[in-house]
């Protein structure tokens, strides 16, 4: 579908606190992963236009789950717990840990992680372990540096080319965009990134995943 009308279909499927809870392991999805504060709700609401898609709230760290949106009865989008929100338990912490951990290893049908920074601090320490964790195991990355409307343009453009050079030193093989869930701005350059690995759209054969190609190469490199 054209003009983001596939995101446009997005619904609410479940809320699952690991793996065993999940829609069955077939087709493809794309995970949102981040800190605590950094947005990820007003980005899937701003990629879906569905304003109450993904809750929001003034309180970081109400992502407890692997939230589950169905764009198609073979095409996902999931979010994750937040990440770095140091007033949420540890026990709450470690779980969501294990179950993140588990859903990134395992899952056959996972083509893509959409990494979500700040702009104005973009690509911290956390932000940094997560990329090398992925690293390891072969997972494809866009890196989003949302809350662009923050900063003046010269300044957001800066902080893209320094992120951009990290990433060619340290992840050359991830992608990155500048993004504002609030204007909202950026969105045809992530729907042409999240088209590619959904099967969606313009994207050619070559560049189209197979079914179950991203948890496959997740346990190729876990055997090596």
């Amino acid at each position: 579908m054209a003009g983001g009308s596939h995101y446009h279909s997005a619904s609410f499927v479940a809320s699952a606190p690991d793996l065993r809870a999940m829609p069955p392991d077939q087709g493809w999805e794309v995970a949102f992963a981040g800190r605590s504060n950094v947005g990820k709700s007003s980005v899937l609401n701003a990629l879906t236009g569905r304003r109450g898609l993904a809750r929001t709230s003034k309180t970081p760290g109400r992502t407890q789950m692997l939230n589950v949106f169905g764009l198609d009865p073979q095409r996902r989008l999931i979010d994750l717990p937040g990440y770095g929100f140091a007033q949420v338990p540890e026990p709450v912490r470690q779980r969501w840990r294990r179950s993140v951990e588990a859903y990134l290893r395992r899952r056959r049908s996972l083509a893509g992680l959409v990494l979500i920074s700040d702009v104005r601090r973009p690509l911290g320490t956390l932000d940094q372990a997560m990329l090398e964790w992925l690293g390891h195991h072969q997972l494809p990355v866009h890196v989003l540096l949302n809350k662009a409307d923050k900063l003046g343009r010269g300044a957001a453009v800066e902080a893209r080319r320094k992120a951009d050079a990290w990433l060619h030193e340290h992840w050359p093989n991830a992608s990155c965009q500048l993004f504002s869930a609030a204007q909202p701005a950026g969105l045809d350059e992530l729907r042409e990134r999240l088209d590619v690995w959904l099967g969606l759209g313009s994207a050619t054969a070559d560049d189209q995943p197979t079914a179950g190609s991203g948890g496959a190469l997740l346990r190729e490199a876990d055997a090596h």
